[in-house]
């Protein structure tokens, strides 16, 4: 599945674009990702996680254009690290990032307004390259 690759800037605000960049930094911290969570979120295993959001911040920083399903892969990886106790920060959300539980699904959910077009092919399958 291709598309064109797109600027963070094209289709997000730019607290949305901080918001983003700051919950994938959740998962070197105190979210706990397993190989088999990494690997249906769209990455090869817990390790390339980490590597693949290092990498998504850096992009999203330097507004280079993405992929879909790198856009896929970035809206999964913060939907559940924002959500989810068992695997994400879930919530220690407010204390570990500084941003409420309030604000973040209000901007969480404008993101996925604004990604939809661009992840449509993903839903309901695994973003994999």
């Amino acid at each position: 599945m291709t598309g064109r690759e797109i600027a963070a800037s094209e289709l997000l605000a730019a607290d949305e674009i901080t918001l983003l960049r700051r919950a994938l930094l959740e998962w070197g911290g105190p979210a706990r990702c397993s190989d088999p969570m990494a690997v249906a979120m769209g990455f090869a295993d817990s390790r390339d996680l980490l590597d693949q959001c290092g990498r998504l911040r850096s992009a999203l920083h330097d507004d280079e254009p993405l992929a879909p399903v790198d856009w896929a892969r970035t809206l999964l990886a913060v939907e559940i690290v924002f959500v989810s106790d068992l695997a994400g920060s879930g919530v220690e959300w407010q204390t570990t990032t500084g941003r409420s539980d309030e604000s973040t699904i209000r901007s969480l959910r404008s993101i996925q307004r604004k990604l939809s077009r661009t992840v449509s092919a993903y839903y309901g399958r695994c973003p994999r390259a």
